[in-house]
């Protein structure tokens, strides 16, 4: 099964609502575009009122974010080695550290 594209959802979602309007079920578009009821509603919840800028928008500042937090889990993670170290080098030279 191919993912879709944020600007592909929200394409999607418009034809649906036109559909829509003219009388067709949600069962038949979800049953035509290949996709369950569930994936319709958890789309229409999270792109229903975006433009298709905004979901490319969107999409780019999921990627950015998912990059800064492991940036920052990483930061966290050498911070931790380098606290240990120093307590380790203070513990042989008889002081103690406590950041």
């Amino acid at each position: 099964m191919k993912r879709k594209k944020p600007e592909q959802i929200v394409k999607l979602l418009r034809k649906a609502d036109e559909e829509l309007a003219k009388g067709k079920a949600v069962e038949d578009i979800c049953r035509e575009e290949q996709i369950s009821l569930a994936t319709y509603y958890r789309w229409q919840r999270k792109y229903g009122n975006l433009q298709v800028e905004d979901a490319k928008r969107l999409k780019a500042l999921e990627v950015e974010n998912a990059k800064l937090k492991r940036l920052v889990a990483e930061v966290l993670l050498a911070n931790e080695a380098i606290q240990e170290f120093l307590e380790k080098k203070l513990e042989r030279r008889g002081t103690s550290y406590h950041a």
